[in-house]
C-alpha cells in the first residue's frame, strides 16, 4: 500500500502476527491494513503461518504515535506473561 496518508505501523513474521496487531487497533478505534508482502504461493491467500517477507500494518499517519502505543501495550503484556 502506497497511499498517501497511511504510514507503516510495522511488519510482523506471521498473518496471525499482524491480525492480531490489527485487532489491538479496532479495539483502539484506530483503522489498520494489513499489506501481504508475498505472494500468494502454495498454502493460498487464508494461510497466516510465517512468511518470507512478512505482513506489513498500515495505519493513517496522524494516528501512528497512539498506534505504537495500543500495540506496545499488546506487547508488553505478552512479555510479562512469559
Amino acid at each position: 500500500m502506497n497511499a498517501s496518508g497511511w504510514s507503516v505501523l510495522a511488519t510482523y513474521p506471521s498473518g496471525f502476527e499482524a491480525d492480531l496487531a490489527i485487532a489491538q487497533l479496532e479495539a483502539a478505534e484506530i483503522p489498520a491494513v494489513r499489506d501481504n508482502n508475498d505472494s500468494v504461493g502454495i498454502f493460498g491467500p487464508g494461510y497466516q503461518g510465517a512468511t518470507a517477507k512478512g505482513v506489513t500494518v498500515h495505519v493513517p499517519t496522524e494516528a501512528l504515535d497512539e498506534a505504537r502505543e495500543a500495540v506496545s501495550i499488546l506487547e508488553s503484556d505478552l512479555e510479562s506473561e512469559d
